[in-house]
């Protein structure tokens, strides 16, 4: 049963985090690219507009795949604990240092990322440009939680003082 569990905790943050990390790592240039196609003060030509909208499309697009895919990654942290309780390691320092993490880089998600997603969004689709400054601290945000993210994997695979990590 634990092999099982372990087989679906990794399936689950691949699948549920990975598109969250590229996604939400793609968002600020994106945003900067659609700001750059908006038109100038005198109406562009029918092209720019299709430019413009289909660069709105994809900003719109990689932040619904983080909204999408933060919601689905919550199976990540069940099937955690639920794995630690089969493997017994529910105590073990590595395993509360990954919950913490993981718990810091979900609220990170919750409370700075996706609001400024959708902060910039509206200021896309309300035909109103981003500033750099704003898309640089969303990225700033965007590098912590895929730094936790990757801290928490690292601590996953090698699991300090376990038995059977080398």
């Amino acid at each position: 049963m634990t092999k099982i569990l372990l087989s679906l905790h990794v399936l689950a943050a691949i699948i549920a985090v990975g598109p969250v990390t590229v996604a939400a790592s793609m968002f600020p240039a994106a945003a900067r690219k659609a700001t750059a196609a908006l038109p100038a003060v005198v109406p562009a030509t029918p092209a720019a507009s299709a430019d413009t909208a289909g660069e709105a499309g994809t900003v719109r697009l990689l932040h619904r795949i983080c909204r999408v895919y933060a919601g689905l990654g919550i199976a990540v942290p069940v099937l955690g604990f639920a794995t630690a309780a089969a493997m017994g390691v529910l105590q073990d320092a590595w395993l509360i240092a990954s919950i913490t993490l993981t718990a810091v880089a979900a609220g990170l998600l919750a409370a700075f990322v996706l609001p400024r997603q959708e902060e910039l969004l509206e200021q896309l689709t309300g035909g109103r440009p981003v500033e750099r400054a704003a898309t640089a601290r969303l990225a700033v945000f965007t590098g912590l939680f895929n730094l936790l993210w990757a801290t928490v994997t690292i601590l996953m695979i090698v699991r300090p003082g376990s038995t059977t990590g080398a």
